[in-house]
């Protein structure tokens, strides 16, 4: 339920997390500060995008593992309707492979979930003061593809697909089949099979089974197994 700032000087945050333990942790952690106030929670896009016209946050902070929806589409369909609501991403997966990624989604910011928690509140405020917060390698990372001229030749091999073929390549190796792919990402069977492609001609991958084993252990490696 949409919460009305207390006071004028008050930060409205919405959370945007699917899992309820998440959600309350991360509000205990926000309401301690006294000028930060939750002010709508969701627990996937459709939510998210109801929150926002509802509370009318001063940021979000989103996962980008949501149940049935993408919290990188997410980002980009705020990015679109509310261009200047900055977004914080905290997010249970490794920096490396996401943080440019959902800063070219529209962004401003990545936290590991990991992290301490001073991290996750340093990070909100350096994001509302207007400034980019994501972790010391990849700043690194991205400065040394700005003084290269391009994006790193040295970087995460997954960086050579687009947002959608990446969220392919994630639900492949997590088990979907095509269809059932297509089902998730609300897209057509044929549409899938051209991402399945391209994956393959960009991660050089001359079979359906390459492309699975791949994958999968790509998502074994992210999960850490």
């Amino acid at each position: 339920m949409p919460k009305p700032k207390e006071h004028a000087d008050t930060t409205n945050v919405l959370v945007v997390d699917d899992h309820p333990v998440m959600r309350a942790g991360l509000a205990q952690l926000i309401e301690h500060e006294p000028d930060l106030t939750i002010c709508c929670e969701a627990a996937d896009a459709q939510g998210a995008l109801k929150a926002i016209e509802a509370c009318e946050p001063d940021i979000a902070i989103v996962d980008i593992s949501l149940k049935d929806s993408s919290g990188i589409d997410l980002i980009k369909d705020i990015r679109i309707r509310w261009p200047k609501l900055p977004v914080l991403v905290l997010s249970m997966h490794d920096e490396q492979f996401y943080a440019e990624r959902v800063l070219r989604a529209g962004a401003r910011g990545y936290v590991m979930k990991a992290e301490a928690s001073s991290r996750i509140i340093e990070g909100i405020r350096k994001v509302l003061a207007g400034g980019v917060y994501v972790g010391e390698r990849t700043a690194s990372r991205m400065l040394s593809g700005l003084v290269a001229g391009g994006r790193d030749a040295e970087g995460p091999f997954v960086n050579r697909l687009s947002d959608r073929e990446f969220q392919v390549f994630e639900l492949i190796g997590q088990g979907l089949q095509t269809r059932q792919i297509a089902e998730r990402l609300h897209l057509s069977v044929k549409t899938i099979e051209a991402h399945r492609e391209h994956i393959k001609a960009k991660l050089n991958l001359g079979s359906a089974t390459e492309l699975l084993k791949y994958a999968v252990q790509w998502v074994q490696f992210e999960r850490g197994a």
